[in-house]
């Protein structure tokens, strides 16, 4: 099934309904959406002369042609290669080299940068910038009719952050991105039409991902003005627009809340926060509740296994009458209806209940395998289990908790330190905003800890208060060495803490 089909079939049921939105404004009914990405999809196909299998990237600010883009790609045959706009022109290229795309969709801020590429890349034949008038025309045209596709052929490459070394294409499938919609239904909530996902988070990540659901069953995409996140703008939208929806990174919650607008604002129409990317912390999830309410659901995913592998409900974190709703808080829930998920030891053993191991996936959202690295993919998806390369552990009622990445744990003396416990002590002291909790070489130990912590006034904080609270919460052993008091933690651009920064960071201390 081509999951394209999605839009063919609610464009047929609710042609009249709203599907895409700029701000406030409805630029397109469902009947305009499946109509110009159907004659788009024959541009690329008839005129283009691209062919089934073909890739085409994406490389957008949040906008609502995205998405008659995305669909048409899908419809006629062809790979999405969505990459995030706030990369460096070095990543673009790397990206569109590896993937071969002959093809590249762009807003207006990136088709300059974009067009030198058409002369150094082999296989890249076009930049189309999608607010040229020559662009809009080619939405006039006749339609193509919708290509058919096997489950398992390519439907979206999705290159990792590349963290540590380059970034790898996970080969996604039609099958995968059809399991991950179904499961939204299955785990996360339920919609109806004229539901709306506001995509202040970038849609070519988590964001996107959420919107297919959306898509399935006739709701709105809204995309903000700014094409980001705006916290003002943010709630202006979900005043605007009843039973709005979003996928956030922990950060964008925080940030949300903190915002001045957020005291006159009213929410009322807010239907659920979906947040993801990495664990929130018990102290923040508390806050967020307690100022908006129990609209929150928690997912654990990899772009490996699309947003997919555990939960956290919202009516399970919303339950505050269960004897271990703390526990329950700083988990990432339990294992989602379509997987398998077990912790496996470093020789691939299945780990009992209680004991910390990486965590392992397997079930049909799992990736095919990483484009062009058949190395990488032996190693990931070794034994037909999914390596996260995350740590973590079960408890007694199948709750998922993870420790960190198999790569941030500490290793101190010979005894496993995971850097989330002390975050999570930290973060309850009052002044403490952020933290993040990273290994230093160490002559004697191997590694020991330290903490980079943002507060709200740093003059009013000792490290041996820090040191005292830390003390009263986790083992004296785990405490940090040295605290670092910065105004901010780097982040990618979804949100996460970079810890390879913190660490070089570190070297230049030293």
């Amino acid at each position: 099934m081509n999951i394209a089909n999605l839009l063919q079939r609610t464009a047929r049921t609710y042609p009249d309904l709203p599907a895409l939105a700029h701000g406030q404004d409805i630029t397109a009914t469902y009947h305009q959406f499946d109509e110009e990405s159907a004659a788009l999809a024959g541009v690329l196909r008839n005129d283009m002369g691209l062919q089934a299998g073909d890739r085409v990237a994406l490389i957008m600010k949040n906008h609502p042609e995205y998405w008659i883009a995305l669909f048409a790609i899908w419809r006629a045959g062809l790979v999405a290669v969505p990459v995030n706009a706030k990369l460096h022109i070095n990543e673009f290229r790397y990206i569109l080299e590896n993937s071969d795309s002959r093809l590249c969709f762009a807003t207006a801020e990136l088709g300059d940068q974009l067009q030198p590429l058409i002369d150094e890349l082999p296989d890249l034949e076009r930049v189309l910038c999608i607010q040229e008038q020559g662009y809009q025309n080619l939405k006039l045209g006749p339609a193509l009719p919708l290509q058919s596709v096997r489950p398992d052929d390519l439907a979206w490459l999705f290159y990792t952050s590349g963290t540590t070394g380059k970034p790898k294409g996970a080969m996604i499938s039609h099958r995968n991105l059809l399991v991950a919609t179904l499961s939204y239904f299955a785990d996360i909530t339920s919609l109806s039409p004229g539901d709306a996902v506001i995509h202040a988070a970038p849609q070519t990540h988590g964001s996107g991902l959420y919107g297919l659901p959306l898509v399935a069953k006739a709701g709105i995409q809204v995309t903000p003005v700014s094409g980001g996140f705006d916290p003002a703008e943010t709630l202006d939208l979900i005043a605007h627009f009843p039973n709005s929806c979003f996928f956030f990174a922990p950060t964008m919650v925080h940030r949300l809340i903190a915002s001045p607008a957020f005291a006159s604002a009213d929410t009322s129409n807010l239907k659920l926060i979906v947040y993801g990317g990495g664990p929130m912390y018990e102290a923040d999830i508390r806050q967020a509740i307690e100022a908006i309410g129990p609209k929150f659901a928690q997912i654990y995913g990899q772009g490996e296994a699309p947003m997919t592998i555990t939960g956290l409900s919202s009516s399970l974190i919303e339950n505050d009458t269960h004897p271990r709703r703390s526990e329950i808080l700083a988990s990432v829930g339990t294992e989602r209806t379509d997987v398998e998920v077990q912790i496996f030891d470093q020789d691939d053993n299945p780990l009992p209940t209680g004991e910390i191991g990486e965590i392992v996936v397997r079930g049909d959202v799992v990736m095919l395998g990483y484009w062009k690295n058949q190395e990488a993919t032996d190693e990931t998806l070794r034994g037909g289990w999914l390596h996260t390369g995350d740590m973590g552990c079960f408890d007694e009622e199948g709750f998922l908790t993870l420790k960190d990445r198999s790569k941030d744990m500490i290793i101190s003396g010979g005894t496993n330190i995971y850097p989330r416990e002390i975050e999570e002590a930290l973060l309850t002291y009052p002044l403490v905003e952020e933290v993040s909790v990273i290994g230093r070489p160490h002559s004697d130990w191997g590694e020991e800890v330290v903490a980079f912590v943002v507060c709200a006034n740093a003059a009013q904080i000792e490290p041996r208060d820090l040191d005292s609270h830390c003390i009263q919460h986790i083992a004296r052993f785990k405490r940090p060495k040295e605290y670092f008091f910065v105004k901010d933690l780097p982040k990618n651009n979804y949100g996460k803490v970079l810890k390879t920064e913190l660490r070089e960071r570190l070297k230049i201390k030293n």
